[in-house]
């Protein structure tokens, strides 16, 4: 599976931290920064994470800002792209069975990094059952495009 990784400032070593991890488990990396301290904003790699995503150049994202929730914001304003906010590995596994999340948010100023990686463990390993809960994601996807 191909990854690719975003954050601010605030979220720049608990990316680092993910993207080893992910890594060690055999996926594809890709970082699109930020790559230092210097403050950013979120919702900038948060959409040009997601825009990778929706473009089929990547299958997932793992997004990091201080909350996880500016990021993710970014990120949902891209059509095809379901962004959830992650902070208990529980919300990762039903998100991407029930919802199929293709993108993942944690906080880094709210989790540690061990429960960071439990969780997008879990993300990138659960599949999506299908079925009715495919039914709910297009009529939220055919929500978005109205606008």
């Amino acid at each position: 599976m191909r990854v690719v990784f975003g954050s601010d400032h605030a979220g720049l070593e608990m990316k680092q931290y993910l993207i080893e991890a992910v890594k060690r488990w055999g996926h594809e990396v890709e970082d699109i920064g930020a790559y230092d301290s210097q403050s950013v904003s979120y919702a900038d790699y948060g959409r040009k994470a997601a825009e990778v995503v929706a473009r089929g150049e990547a299958d997932r994202a793992i997004l990091v800002c201080g909350t996880g929730l500016g990021i993710s914001l970014a990120a949902n304003s891209v059509n095809g792209v379901r962004c959830v906010v992650c902070s208990e590995p529980y919300t990762a596994k039903l998100s991407r069975n029930h919802n199929n999340t293709n993108a993942l948010a944690v906080g880094a100023r709210v989790i540690a990094p061990p429960l960071a990686e439990m969780i997008a463990e879990i993300w990138l390993s659960e599949p999506f059952e299908g079925g009715r809960h495919q039914t709910r994601i297009d009529s939220v996807d055919k929500m978005k495009l109205e606008g």
